[in-house]
């Protein structure tokens, strides 16, 4: 009982601090994005249910405006408005490009919350963090009272965490009433999902449809992996020197390793920029940032999905993905790389 009355004072306290910030942000919807011709009927969705699934392929723009559009829906002003992430830079990357949206400032009205960094304020109203930190903060706060709206993105990669949360709230909602919940996916198993929550509504986005030609390079005899990879990257700077090019590699040893491979051959009026996950704040963010250089983006899969790097005209995609196994034979977790 005392748990529960500590729980409603903060979020008396909470709501009287976020009305005025949530009216003072704008919010508008860029005219080049698939989602922004659905934001209407995902408002009212929202208004009139609890539970809203949203299906959208990469680049329809969903994981940017579906926080606005739940301020537009009156979100965020009895809580915050969470918003997950399956890692961490996609957590700190779509904090900073909200907060630029909303015209808000990163860190206090909107802002991130991942493991050993935390980025928000009393004020914050918009908060990112990856699904381990909602997860967390269950143990603490088991009714989520500092939320009035969670969105859940991401979640056709089913996690353990994101199945954990979608059992959760399946628990939770009917206790909170007034807590919405928004799940995104970029994939077709929408169905299922709003079976799991009693018929929930679903939205389809389309996504951007670009023209697309495969081409394979074989992998010389006894030729490492980076070498056939910097091979790739070769024949593309030889054939055009215009348009960016992201390359993904399965760890951080092999975006090294390539890095210095590339480096060496001197390309002219190119940029070799990392990303994975151990990047700093602001090595991550130079992959954003516009340059007059080409760019070739050495990155694992945390470019795969949330992110959308402008300016990418060439994927070279090794084909290989460093993932955590449980081994039940040494009972230990193990990092392989494997195929996709």
């Amino acid at each position: 009982e005392l748990l529960d009355s500590l729980s409603a004072r903060f979020r008396k306290a909470l709501d009287r601090s976020l009305v005025p910030v949530a009216e003072s942000l704008r919010y508008e919807f860029p005219e080049d994005l698939p989602i922004t011709s659905h934001v209407e009927t995902i408002r009212e969705k929202l208004k009139e249910n609890q539970v809203v699934i949203v299906c959208g392929s990469t680049g329809s723009g969903k994981t940017t405006q579906l926080p606005k559009i739940a301020l537009a829906a009156g979100c965020g002003r009895s809580g915050r408005i969470g918003c997950t992430q399956p890692r961490r830079i996609a957590a700190s990357s779509l904090a900073r490009r909200v907060a630029g949206e909303l015209g808000a400032e990163f860190g206090n009205q909107v802002g991130y919350k991942v493991r050993f960094d935390d980025r928000t304020a009393d004020r914050t109203v918009v908060k990112f963090m990856t699904d381990g930190i909602l997860l967390a903060e269950t143990r603490d706060d088991p009714m989520l009272y500092q939320y009035d709206c969670v969105i859940l993105d991401e979640v056709h990669e089913r996690s353990l965490n994101v199945d954990f949360l979608l059992g959760y709230f399946k628990l939770l909602l009917p206790k909170r009433p007034d807590l919405k919940l928004i799940i995104s996916s970029a994939t077709l198993e929408s169905e299922r999902l709003a079976a799991f929550f009693g018929g929930a509504p679903v939205e389809e986005v389309e996504g951007r449809l670009f023209p697309i030609e495969d081409c394979w390079i074989e992998p010389g005899e006894d030729e490492e992996l980076t070498d056939t990879v910097a091979r790739g990257v070769t024949f593309i700077n030889d054939m055009d020197p215009h348009g960016d090019i992201l390359v993904f590699l399965p760890g951080e040893r092999e975006i090294r390793d390539c890095a210095e491979m590339l480096n060496g051959r001197k390309f002219p009026n190119t940029e070799i920029l990392p990303l994975f996950g151990r990047l700093s704040a602001g090595d991550q963010q130079r992959v954003f940032n516009p340059s007059r250089f080409r760019r070739i983006v050495l990155a694992t899969n945390v470019a795969e999905t949330s992110l959308t790097i402008p300016g990418i005209r060439y994927v070279v995609d090794s084909g290989l993905v460093r993932l955590s196994r449980y081994n039940p034979r040494t009972r230990i977790q193990e990092l392989r790389a494997e195929q996709i």
